[in-house]
């Protein structure tokens, strides 16, 4: 299989003052075609150091993707760049500057000189015509390599990846294979935890599995090569199982499932509604709960930080209130003072606290007892 890198180019990006989703998009695609993507670069919009993150990346891969840089202004370096790294002149093609005219034209714009900046692409270059963008995309192929630069816009750049690029790189490279993954999501374990049921596993090399911790979720990531999809799922499904196994009542839910989500399933087999007052939270336990489909009658923001036996009043208060089988309480410690996690939950059974300890940084203990108070509600079904 070819292996690729992404470089994506912008000081904004650079310095932090714009996420880069560009390069997670494009690694997916990658993904999805079977190719391995090895590294991703940021780099700011200076020719010279662009010019020596492809340079370097020719040594080491097949397909290099670049994306942003090919705007009209002076510090859109890409082409420049492009052209630097491979020792070549950028020319004009009169054909692109026509397009981007008819571009503008369909906006009843005019474009201004530096537009004309857009239709320079480096001698050889293959130009890629972009219909919902005014920023060309263009191919080099050095040797048995390309380098493939994509605009910075999103909706351009994906628009181009899927309509041009990947039935080039298809047609270029002969891919047949793709990569598959698959994500277990878990709670109420640590990362040390999972790895220790698990550790055999990820010494595996097709599929492969390894380990993404978050505050109070680990997910667990199945990576399979093959010709097909059908093939993949092949190799990934008895990993799944096995892992499964291992890990029972830890695992919640796959992919695109969220904890959330299979909270309020737990409540709504049981055939029960759900309230939740929180403190320390930020208010996104009832955020993310009002986000899922399920039973959720609503939820209160406490001020200042409760007792237990306050917090489980008050969660009692408000379910009778609202009228729910089921009230969920969660308070936290404010940053700088001991951060236990005070939980209550009152069921038709009774009223139940917990105290759990957090020993990690402040500023993610938020996360940590929201994700620790949806997986106490999810643990309803199995306790009834």
């Amino acid at each position: 299989m070819p292996s690729a890198e992404i470089i994506t180019i912008g000081t904004e990006i650079l310095l932090g003052e714009i996420v880069d989703t560009n390069a997670r998009y494009l690694a997916r695609c990658l993904r999805d075609v079977g190719i391995d993507l090895y590294r991703k670069t940021t780099v700011g919009d200076n020719a010279r150091r662009i010019a020596q993150a492809i340079q370097q990346s020719l040594e080491r891969c097949d397909i290099i993707l670049t994306t942003g840089g090919l705007g009209p202004t002076v510090d859109d370096p890409t082409r420049d760049a492009v052209a630097l790294a491979i020792g070549v002149q950028t020319e004009f093609r009169p054909e692109l500057w026509e397009q981007i005219q008819a571009r503008f034209r369909r906006f009843n714009r005019l474009p201004t000189e530096n537009n004309k900046r857009q239709a320079y692409v480096p001698q050889g270059a293959i130009a890629v015509e972009n219909p919902v963008g005014t920023a060309p995309a263009f191919i080099m192929e050095p040797g048995s390599r390309a380098i493939i630069s994509l605009p910075g816009v999103p909706r351009e750049m994906e628009y181009l990846m899927e309509n041009a690029v990947l039935p080039y790189l298809r047609q270029r490279f002969q891919l047949k294979g793709i990569i598959k993954a698959r994500t277990l999501h878990t709670a109420g374990a640590g990362e040390s935890q999972i790895d220790d049921r698990i550790g055999d596993l990820e010494e595996l090399s097709n599929p492969t599995v390894g380990l993404a911790a978050h505050s109070g979720q680990v997910d667990v990531r199945i990576t399979a090569k093959a010709d097909s999809e059908a093939e993949a799922d092949a190799l990934i499904q008895p990993v799944e199982d096995i892992i499964r196994q291992r890990l029972e009542h830890w695992v919640y839910g796959v992919d695109g499932e969220t904890l959330e989500d299979v909270a309020l399933k737990s409540v709504a087999s049981l055939g029960w509604t759900l309230t939740v007052v929180e403190a320390g939270l930020g208010g996104n336990l009832i955020r993310r709960l009002a986000n899922a489909t399920g039973p959720f009658l609503g939820g209160e923001m406490l001020t200042g930080i409760p007792t237990p036996d306050e917090l489980c009043d008050l969660a009692e208060a408000y379910r009778a209130a609202r009228g729910a089988q089921v009230g969920l309480g969660v308070a936290i410690q404010p940053a700088g003072e001991k951060q236990d996690v005070h939980l209550v939950l009152i069921t038709p059974d009774g009223c139940q606290q917990f105290t759990r300890p957090y020993g990690g940084p402040p500023e993610y203990a938020p996360r940590w007892a929201l994700h620790n108070s949806l997986d106490v509600i999810r643990g309803l079904q199995a306790n009834n």
